[in-house]
């Protein structure tokens, strides 16, 4: 299967066991500072490099998690934070070493579903005994490697090859299931102040992409264009994808009995919590004055004084309720202003530049928590009154529960 992004693999332990070194000798190149002096690594350092035999991946050297002091307990937050993005883990332990700290980042590892090896480094110093590999591997780990200075990296690429999972760098279909040979889907692609100049945004660049793949014919055509183009050509779309700003006037154009649906809600589908989606969606109807709203954006980006974030989807939830809210909009992987026991309602974004474990881990707080979580498409669509028609394309309705509808 073609390899369709790098896979993430993060680099842990403690200060001064050598993950510098291990990912320099990974990389061919000095791209990490080697020292003698724990605590050299900071901030998260990533690389981007190709395995021979393998493909792309990222590199992410983190700072060590027995960091001491008030700027270590903020390094080793990072360090933490750092688990919920990566693919695959690889743990350095030293002297026989496994303690408390190991044991709690491999917790760490198995909360968030991240594949771990555990790299016994500095071995030229000191052996390991038969009684650490046995722990470790009692432990579930994804196998166990012995590393120093002095050796090749032949057996440590070896094992990431084998214990990268497939879904790490390489997605499947967006629409496979939707679209067959030969159907027409049109794409309604707004261009307005929050567009790149130039070009399209990525979840449109995307499903174009998608559709070309699954062999059918893919239109892409403003949303003012959308009533003259279906009157002249006499074409019956398979399926309408709109952006959610344009949902009213794509709902007004495109006949009732034409599946009509969102570039958010097709990444909600594809690599969001869609059944978690689904059961959060609802409970916009019952916000109430004061309660505190958390919106995700995967990117980092300017912000517009009609951002939809920060600006449209706040507008649009007050019109609906007719009740005054809360909104905290964090961008990236920033830490929470709040604890998450604090929202009423988590809405994420599409998430189209992070893969879909790290959008999974990032909703993970809040659906352990019990808070509702939705999308932004399928929140606009609700608040707009479209919501049935919005999802449809992607689920059976008489198979969904009407307390969720």
């Amino acid at each position: 299967m073609a390899k369709d992004r790098q896979a993430h693999i993060g680099i842990f332990g403690r200060r001064n066991y050598g993950k510098s070194t291990m990912i320099n000798k990974l990389a061919g190149q000095q791209i990490a500072i080697v020292s003698e002096v724990p605590g050299t690594t900071t901030d998260p350092v990533k690389k981007s490099l190709e395995i021979l035999g393998f493909g792309p991946v990222v590199l992410i050297d983190t700072a060590g998690f027995d960091d001491v002091g008030e700027l270590g307990l903020k390094r080793m937050e990072k360090t933490d934070n750092t688990i919920q993005r990566v693919d695959l883990a690889l743990l350095l332990i030293c002297d026989n070493l496994l303690g408390e700290q190991e044991l709690r980042i491999i917790e760490k590892f198995k909360d968030y579903d991240v594949p771990f090896i555990v790299v016994y480094s500095k071995s030229d110093l000191s052996e390991p005994q038969e009684t650490i590999k046995e722990k470790i591997i009692s432990l579930g780990c994804s196998d166990f490697v012995v590393f120093n200075k002095d050796m090749d990296v032949s057996d440590l690429t070896h094992s990431i090859t084998r214990c990268i999972p497939e879904s790490a760098y390489s997605n499947p279909s967006l629409l496979g299931d939707v679209v067959k040979h030969g159907d027409i889907v049109m794409l309604i692609t707004p261009i307005d102040i929050e567009a790149p100049e130039g070009r399209l945004i990525l979840p449109q660049v995307q499903a174009i992409r998608d559709v070309i793949d699954n062999d059918a014919v893919c239109v892409v055509l403003k949303e003012r264009e959308v009533d003259t183009f279906l009157l002249k050509t006499k074409i019956k779309p398979a399926l309408v994808i709109t952006d959610s700003q344009v949902f009213l006037k794509a709902d007004a154009s495109i006949p009732k009995d034409v599946p009509l649906t969102s570039f958010s809600i097709m990444l909600a589908r594809f690599k969001g919590d869609f059944a978690s989606y689904l059961q959060g969606t609802p409970k916009l109807s019952r916000l109430q004055n004061g309660d505190r709203i958390l919106l995700l954006e995967s990117c980092t980006h300017h912000v517009s004084c009609n951002d939809i974030g920060g600006s449209k989807i706040p507008r649009w939830i007050a019109n609906f309720t007719g009740k005054q809210h809360e909104y905290d909009v964090v961008s990236g992987f920033d830490n929470l202003p709040h604890p998450i026991e604090s929202y009423a309602l988590v809405i994420q974004c599409g998430g189209c530049v992070i893969s879909r474990k790290q959008l999974i881990n990032r909703l993970k707080p809040a659906i352990d928590a019990g808070i509702p979580v939705t999308n932004y498409g399928m929140a606009i669509a609700y608040v707009l009154g479209i919501y049935n028609r919005a999802v449809a394309p992607f689920v059976q309705m008489k198979d969904i529960s009407e307390d969720y509808l």
